[in-house]
Parts: structure tokens; sequence; C-alpha cells
């Protein structure tokens, strides 16, 4: 949520649990539409113009690389100037900041790496350390379990640390391997027939992802970006670098497209901004499987301020356990306690990008229309971060469980439910993963099963989740010690906070028949025990009361 995770700490052989927070929400919006009415000039012209540019972008880029941790705003400028002779400045300025913006995430994914390396040497070198079929346990793996299985880790350890050593000097040099238009696409070159595309199909996609047609916006020029502009009835125009001026059919060197565009999510706040001058990056790109082509606005703007904790959990909360496939979900009342059934909202994340991406967003939608249902205005989701789980050494023999947590969509799942729920007024609440699962299990399973319903462990999962939202133990009510458990004393259980007034008084009677054969109760003498028909109470000495028989007679 919002980048943040929590610290781990171990107290008496058990984490510390961090305090549940407020996500923030999104700090900016992209939306999408295709470009409809497109004529093959104009598509002649997108292609030309993504072709030099991204040209330029990839000479820019190796720079970068090169410079290394050696970079400044002298040598940034000095690449901006070089860029601007053969583009414009505007065009250059965008060119260098996705230059910077690659490198960066380059620069976050080789420390990622440098991390997991780090992780996998040290399993291994602690396992090698162990007698040779020693068990492990819930913390800790234990030796390997055959002589053969411990060479072949032993020879595994020189090859990582020679790994380490090299990621480890390229990291302290500033060194970053990019490749424009991905690496996963570069190696597809290598594999055709597994990927069932010919030769053209991928050289096609190559060069559609090594285009650069992307332009950040300006507040206060015309219509918040002078490079690539739409005007509210729709008009896209592109400001043509100096090269290819001779392709413009507008005023000032621009190029006008015959097509135009609307957004149809957004729309309102999209033009709202334009109309206004304000800034508004816009990026064109080609998808080559369906021969279409896009136009993405996006745009920033503060983040909506959280609101209180107690107060998005005024009206009770939905704990949500996220799972490879699922996600479980129970709905909690204010006091912690679950009401109605669970609910299970899958999704299946096989298939192409924006197939998974999809079935995600259509979950959460889900999830958060049965919210707005129930009036909750509160989510509680597991802050997960599975970085230092997949490590192969950690969990080498478990195949199937490295697939599972590889497979659970974390971080699409946590950006794009802020963003949804920002939307739809709905807080979501982060908390502490640790034994949700676990303790869910031992409370709440078996208690809630019943003939009718079958009580998953990730349903029981749910609840501990949304508990620990609200501050309370996963623990169920406990029974209180035999001494409290009189009348006298008054019945007292762990559900009540401190706070509570009344926690240590005896429970009002509710007036009602307390079994089927047994009438309405007094109700106001609920609290009087005087009132029992009990042997020696005053109320059998009373003048309607028959005196009893004589056991002689």
């Amino acid at each position: 949520m919002g980048g943040r995770f929590f610290d781990i700490g171990v107290v008496g052989g058990v984490r510390v649990l961090s305090a549940p927070f407020v996500a923030l929400g999104p700090a900016g919006v992209a939306v999408r539409t295709r470009l409809k009415g497109l004529t093959g000039g104009d598509e002649e012209v997108l292609v030309l113009v993504g072709a030099h540019l991204g040209s330029l972008a990839s000479k820019d880029l190796a720079v970068r690389c090169r410079d290394g941790l050696d970079h400044s705003t002298d040598t940034w400028a000095m690449r901006k100037r070089g860029l601007t002779a053969g583009s414009s400045s505007r065009w250059a300025g965008s060119i260098t900041k996705a230059t910077h913006d690659q490198w960066a995430l380059a620069r976050r994914g080789q420390t990622a790496h440098l991390q997991n390396l780090e992780a996998g040497i040290k399993t291994i070198r602690h396992r090698l350390s162990l007698p040779i079929g020693e068990k492990g346990s819930k913390r800790a793996p234990g030796g390997y379990r055959t002589r053969q299985e411990w060479h072949e880790k032993a020879r595994r350890l020189h090859v990582l640390e020679d790994r380490l050593a090299s990621v480890r000097a390229d990291h302290e040099a500033g060194r970053v391997r990019v490749v424009r238009g991905g690496r996963r696409l570069l190696g597809t070159r290598h594999n055709l027939d597994a990927a069932q595309l010919s030769d053209e199909e991928w050289r096609q996609q190559w060069e559609a992802a090594r285009r650069f047609l992307q332009a950040d916006g300006e507040s206060g020029k015309r219509f918040g970006n002078e490079t690539i502009r739409v005007t509210p009835d729709g008009e896209v125009s592109i400001k043509l670098p100096t090269p290819l001026a001779g392709l413009a059919n507008g005023k000032h060197g621009r190029y006008v497209l015959a097509c135009r565009v609307e957004f149809p999510h957004r729309g309102t706040e999209w033009a709202d901004r334009v109309e206004a001058n304000r800034a508004v990056a816009y990026r064109i790109h080609l998808e080559v499987e369906r021969g279409r082509w896009y136009l993405t606005a996006s745009w920033q703007y503060p983040p909506t301020p959280t609101i209180p904790i107690a107060a998005a959990l005024a009206h009770g909360v939905i704990g949500v356990d996220t799972n490879a496939d699922h996600l479980a979900a129970w709905r909690l009342d204010r006091h912690g306690n679950p009401t109605g059934n669970p609910r299970r909202f899958t999704y299946d994340l096989t298939g192409t990008t924006g197939h998974r991406d999809a079935q995600v967003r259509h979950a959460l939608t889900r999830l958060l229309n049965w919210a707005k249902a129930c009036g909750v205005k509160a989510i509680a989701v597991e802050d997960l971060d599975f970085t230092t789980e997949k490590t192969r050494e950690k969990h080498g023999g478990k195949r199937r469980f490295r697939q599972l947590i590889s497979g659970m969509p974390t971080g699409r799942l946590r950006a794009r439910l802020t963003s949804m729920a920002d939307q739809t007024g709905i807080a979501i609440i982060a908390v502490d993963p640790a034994y949700t699962s676990k303790w869910g299990a031992q409370h709440w399973q078996k208690p809630l099963t019943t003939i009718n319903r079958k009580t998953t462990r990730h349903d029981a999962a749910s609840i501990a989740i949304g508990r620990r939202a609200q501050g309370h133990p996963v623990r169920r009510r406990t029974a209180p010690p035999p001494a409290h458990r009189s009348d006298e004393q008054g019945h007292r259980i762990v559900q009540a906070r401190p706070e509570a007034l009344g926690r240590e008084e005896t429970r009002p009677r509710v007036p009602g028949p307390r079994t089927r054969c047994a009438g309405p109760g007094p109700g106001a003498k609920a609290g009087d025990q005087r009132a029992q028909h009990r042997p020696g109470h005053a109320a059998e000495h009373e003048s309607w009361q028959q005196d009893s028989l004589p056991l002689s007679l």
C-alpha cells in the first residue's frame, strides 16, 4: 500500500505485529481510448515519427547508462541540447525524462536481484552447515536430504557467489543493463516456435515496442500539452520533429490526425483539465496483435486525504484474504463478529497481460459493489510482500508452493484496489499479514462450519484480517476464569475494550423467552436473583403462596 511495508521484529519467538493503517489513495490517473478512423497516411506518419524519436531515445539511454553514477544536471542539460537539434526542445525533455525513469527502474531491479542472491547464499550456507538429513523447523530449513543433494548445492553456492560478485560490482559502479523494447520480447526472438510467431510478426512487435510517441504535459500551455495536443472536441495533432517537418498538414509544423477521440472513462475530468490548460501527458502506441492505435492520457493530482481509521470502521469492515486464484471475503460488524456468509471472488491469471489485468479488475469491482450494498466503508487487506520469499533456495523442494506465491498478484491488486476504492469512498486498511491464516483457522474455521456451510481456511483468515484491522484479538470470546463465571462477579470476556462503559457489570436481561417452554421474563428484574423461584426466597412467603403439604399425609 503506497510502497509501505511492515518492519519485522521478533519477541519471544512471535513476530511483533505492526498497527493497521489506512492506505493512501492514488496520486494520478491514466485513461485510454482508441484512435478510430486513421487513414493510411496518418499511420505512416505515426510510424515515421515514432521510429525517429525511438532511435533518439535509444541513443540517449545508452549515454545515460555509460554515465552511471556520474550523472549530474550538467550532463542532463548536455544530452538534452544534443537531442533538441534532431527533434525539438519539448521532445528532448520527454525523451530524457523517460530515459531517467527507465534507468531508475533498472536500478531498482538490480537492487532486488542483489538482495535475492544474498538471501539464497545465506540459506545454502546454513543448510550446508547442518548434518545431512537433519529436520528443520517452521522458521529455519534443515539439512539436505542426501549427500548428492548436498554436493549439488555446494557447487551451486560457488555459482551464486560468482554471480553475486558480478552483480555487486555493477551495482557499485552504477552499471545497469536495459533493453528498449523489453528483454522478454528480445528473448522471444530465439523461441519463435514456442511463441507461435513468425519472424515478420516478431519484427513488427519489436519495432512497435521501440517507438517513442509520448509527451509530458505543461500547465499553462494551450490544452495542457504543446507536443501532443488534444482539443476538447477531440482533435489530435502532433508537433513534428525538425527532420520530418515537411510532413506537416497544419500550422506551425503540426500534423493533424483525421480521427476524433473521446474518453468514455473520466471524460468529464479530462475535459475540465484541458479547458483549464492544466498538464496532461499523452502516449500513442500500436497494438500489433489487433492492428489498432491507442491514445493514453494521464495526469497527476494530490492524493485524497485519508480518513481516521476509527471513522472508517464505524460501520464494520470486510476482511479480504488474497490467494492465487480468488479473494476470500467476510463481512464483520463493528464489534468484530462475522455476519452473513463468506463471499469468494475468483479470477484466472493465465493468458495475456490484458486478460490477467481484466480478471483482477472484475474481481475487485464485484468486491467493491458488495461492500457498497452492505453499507461498509472499509476493506481490510494484508500488506503482502513476497520479495524475500521467492528465493529458490528457501523453498527449493516446494515447487508448487513457490509457484503459488509467485502467482499471487499482490502488487497489481494493491494498486488496483486503492485506485478503484478511491472513487467509491471506501477506505482500504492494510494490516500485518503475520499468522492470519494460522490463527484464523485455529479460532474460527471449526466454530463457523455447519451442515450447510463449509468454512475454508481462507474464509477464516479473512475474519482474522478484519478483526486485526478493528484492533480486536484474532481469537474468539474466551471463557472467563472459574471465579468470574458466577452472576455475583459478572460475566467478563476479552471482547470488550478497556474503555467500554459497564464492561465489568452484569449483562442486562433481554425480555423474551429463554426456551420454548418458558414464557417471557420480566426484563426489569433480570438482574435481581431473588426474583427466581428458588427455595428460601422471600416471594414464597407471600399471601398467595400455597404451603407445602406435610410428607406424612
